[in-house]
């Protein structure tokens, strides 16, 4: 799922090549994000365009051979002339007069004409790893680049820059040039993007695209003297592409600006994602300050306490821990002001306790959505998922990034954060306040036995230990959301700790967190009674969380409930569907009663006589905890569910795991049928979470 979808979407035709473009916000000035080469295509501004959208306008293009541009096989098609010619004619579809260019890479060639001979056009550039003949190349990739026509050696390296190879391996090619555009670690994402962009072309277009020349230095020179708009060139000291120098010598020539981006490779955009939007948006406004707005300062001492407390949209349970600690700590600390930073579905739960929720973090990209979308049937590939979601964490860690520039706050909370934890630890000098962090679920685990995704999640976990370790004082409190027993007792992956081990040396565990004091629900006659229910009847509940993605699950349930039905014709069973999914549009059962949203659902959970969940942590915790019995149904390919809470569950004695693809409607009668007549031996939850969490955070305020 996209961060941020266009606002305009068309084509252009130059010289018989059809090029597409995408218009997004309507800010000023534009930001014109041109091309790179054949091999990829725009959606490697990705990481660009939902930010510069919320303050500027931006327009992006495919150039030709990729995207939704013509493949050419005319090499003209491909030539200096033409590439600035395509420029000029989207600069023109889309009516912009002038713009700030943007390029990466090769598209430098490009832009610097664009500034030389349309200067009218253009209010500044900006220009990312130059790959310009304005300084010499690194040798080997020149060395191999002159042989390009020639038999391939077999020597591998820069030497696969060759036709022969090419033609006959071309996504050994591919995988071998995007490692050398990001030769950071834990690079992985990236690589595969780029890598599946450069799978939508071929071998021969890019053959096509490599017959024109490139403009020689003297070319360069010319135009860089002829350049009167202001520059900034942004290269990173690391860039295996196109050496540091050219950065240099065109800031030089230009009389830019230069920043060196220390470690970066050739493609920060990418990597280094936050730095390079932060130092777009400058240079935008040394261009074009924004226009005053009224502000208001009040003195330090007459300010009242106030947090930011960022709660995670998936699964309405972290909400419901996270108002038990604000609960909390208020009592600690009175009059403290408390910020919502949240999304639907939380929000509705937060504005209907009367919570203030910012009206900034509307603007954020929905995680909901991007889980929803993910999903297949009964299935979630949570850790692919939450993979792809990098645009979408980079774009929601932005806004909350220029929010806490713009209103100070005494603290910052997290619960489960993730894109807030990362960028910090990438940024770590963007934190201006204490930061407390809190989760259930530490460390990926591969729920498939492949050797790749095996790889992946301990990269993943390596990065994260890697971040912790050299930053340790980023996080004033890092808290667990339940005791060390609670985690699987597994590494995080070949090389590295063990998950308990290291999560006692970098964590505070604090016991799991309830929305509510189990004690207070044991009386379920009384419960039924004040909530509208009939006493003296089986009372079950199905709920699946605040998405759609249990629509499988509840459609099974009802038709397990029509079974259980002609043995318990009493029975009555609600349906708690989750605001994103239309009750009616569910199977009509007699005796089931369906609800798109339960406020306070634990109270109702904890007068049920049995339950139908997924694997979520929160549900079935309070479940635990109002000792009820129940079936659970792990998303497939879910790791969390998979793992860490089966093996919670698994700690607690609680629970009835079932597999949904193996698991007919009259199983799941049959299981529930049993479980109306057994009793439960649970584990207690110790009480109290909340408010030892509370009382540690309470010291930083």
């Amino acid at each position: 799922m996209r961060a941020r979808s266009p606002d305009q979407t068309g084509f252009v035709e130059q010289n018989q090549v059809r090029i597409g473009y995408e218009v997004f916000g309507a800010g000023q000035p534009t930001f014109f994000l041109l091309p790179t080469w054949t091999i990829i295509h725009s959606r490697f501004w990705k990481m660009q365009v939902p930010y510069l959208a919320e303050h500027f306008r931006v327009v992006t293009y495919d150039g030709p051979g990729n995207g939704r541009s013509s493949r050419p096989m005319n090499p003209e098609g491909y030539s200096q002339e033409a590439q600035v010619g395509y420029a000029v004619a989207v600069l023109e579809a889309t009516a912009t007069d002038r713009a700030i260019l943007l390029s990466l890479s090769r598209a430098a060639n490009w832009a610097l004409q664009l500034m030389a001979e349309h200067p009218q056009r253009v209010r500044g550039g900006v220009f990312i790893g130059p790959t310009l003949q304005i300084a010499p190349g690194h040798p080997e990739r020149v060395a191999a680049m002159a042989a390009f026509e020639e038999p391939y050696s077999g020597r591998g390296g820069w030497w696969q820059y060759n036709r022969q190879f090419w033609l006959e391996h071309y996504q050994d090619f591919l995988e071998f040039f995007f490692k050398q555009v990001f030769s950071e670690p834990h690079s992985t994402k990236p690589i595969e993007d780029c890598l599946g962009w450069g799978l939508e072309t071929t071998p021969q277009v890019l053959l096509a695209e490599a017959r024109p020349p490139t403009p020689g230095p003297e070319q360069i020179r010319q135009w860089c003297e002829r350049v009167r708009a202001p520059v900034l060139v942004l290269h990173g000291s690391e860039d295996r592409l196109t050496p540091h120098p050219r950065g240099e010598a065109l800031a030089r020539a230009t009389g830019g600006r230069l920043v060196t981006l220390e470690g970066s490779g050739h493609n920060p955009a990418a990597r280094d994602p936050v730095r390079v939007n932060l130092l777009l948006r400058e240079f935008a406004h040394s261009l074009q300050p924004p226009k005053p707005e009224p502000t208001r300062w009040t003195r330090a001492l007459q300010r009242r306490k106030r947090i930011l407390f960022v709660s995670s949209p998936i699964g309405l349970g972290h909400v419901q821990r996270d108002l038990a600690v604000a609960r909390e700590l208020r009592k600690l600390r009175p009059g403290l002001e408390v910020h919502w930073w949240a999304q639907p579905p939380v929000t509705r739960v937060l504005e209907a306790v009367g919570e203030y929720v910012h009206p900034r973090s509307q603007q954020m990209a929905s995680e909901s959505e991007h889980w929803e979308r993910e999903s297949q049937g009964h299935e979630l590939h949570a850790f692919q998922a939450f993979r792809r979601m990098d645009e979408i964490f980079l774009h929601n860690f932005m806004l909350f990034h220029d929010h806490t520039r713009a209103e100070p706050y005494d603290l910052w909370i997290g619960d489960e954060s993730w894109e807030v934890d990362y960028y910090l630890h990438e940024n770590p000098e963007l934190k201006s306040a204490p930061y407390v962090f809190l989760t259930d679920v530490i460390g990926f685990l591969p729920v498939e036995d492949d050797a790749y995704e095996i790889f992946l999640c301990a990269d993943y976990n390596a990065e994260m230990i890697e971040q912790r370790s050299r930053f340790p004082r980023l996080r004033d409190l890092s808290l667990y959301v339940g005791d060390l027993e609670d985690l699987p007792d597994a590494p995080f992956g070949p090389g590295l700790p063990r998950i308990r081990d290291w999560v006692r040396d970098w964590f505070e565990p604090v016991g799991y967190i309830l929305p509510f004091d189990p004690a207070a629900y044991r009386d379920t006659g009384a419960l039924r009674k004040r909530l509208g229910y009939e006493g003296g009847v089986p009372l079950l509940f199905a709920a699946v969380g605040g998405t759609s993605i249990g629509r499988n699950l509840l459609e099974q349930t009802a038709q397990a409930f029509e079974l259980l039905r002609r043995e318990l014709p009493q029975a009555r069973m609600v349906m708690v569907t989750g605001p994103r999914l239309e009750p009616g549009s569910l199977p009509e059962v007699e005796g089931l009663e369906k609800r798109a949203y339960v406020h306070d659902l634990f109270e109702h959970l904890s007068c049920a006589d049995a339950a139908v969940v997924q694997g979520g942590l929160s549900t079935t915790m309070e479940l635990v905890a109002a000792r009820r019995p129940f079936v659970y149904f792990p998303l497939r390919k879910h790791w969390e569910q998979v793992y860490h809470v089966a093996h919670r569950l698994n700690h607690y004695r609680a629970g009835l795991r079932l597999d949904y693809a193996q698991t007919a409607p009259a199983d799941l009668a049959k299981a529930l049928q049993r479980l109306l007549s057994q009793p439960v031996d649970y584990r207690p939850v110790e009480p109290g979470g909340a408010a030892r969490a509370a009382r540690r955070i309470a010291e930083l305020i």
